[in-house]
């Protein structure tokens, strides 16, 4: 992780902790962003993203922001539920914790929506039964 990174995630700490525990983890190139527990955002490439669905999308799109990107040898990727924070709201502590809140909210709306996942792992092997003639 960048210096630049590391300063966005110590900055975002001291605006967004009265909100609620706030923790950083280690993710890919850069930090995935909990709140109670719940991912709101990240830092990635020196840039803090904050996670959308159709909910508060429309609230970046009026803002200017945008969504995600990055380069694959086989072109760019768009990742729509990350969206660039505007600068305008980094720069309103009060502003920042309301979108962060509806970002923790499109987070668990998300994952409510979300069908369960199939158990991946083997199954169990059978129980032995035990012989009834000992």
């Amino acid at each position: 992780m960048s210096a630049a990174e590391k300063a966005i995630v110590a900055g975002l700490e001291r605006k967004l902790t009265p909100l609620g525990p706030f923790r950083a983890k280690a993710m890919f190139s850069g930090y995935g962003l909990y709140l109670d527990g719940v991912i709101f955002g990240l830092v990635l490439k020196s840039g803090f993203y904050l996670k959308v669905d159709d909910g508060n999308r429309p609230d970046f799109r009026a803002a200017g922001s945008e969504p995600f990107r990055y380069m694959k040898r086989n072109g760019e990727v768009t990742i729509d539920s990350y969206w660039r924070c505007p600068p305008a709201v980094l720069d309103d502590t009060g502003t920042l914790q309301e979108w962060v809140r509806r970002a923790a909210a499109a987070s668990r709306r998300i994952a409510a929506a979300r069908k369960p996942r199939a158990n991946r792992s083997r199954p169990a092997a059978p129980k032995r039964r035990r012989n009834p003639f000992l």
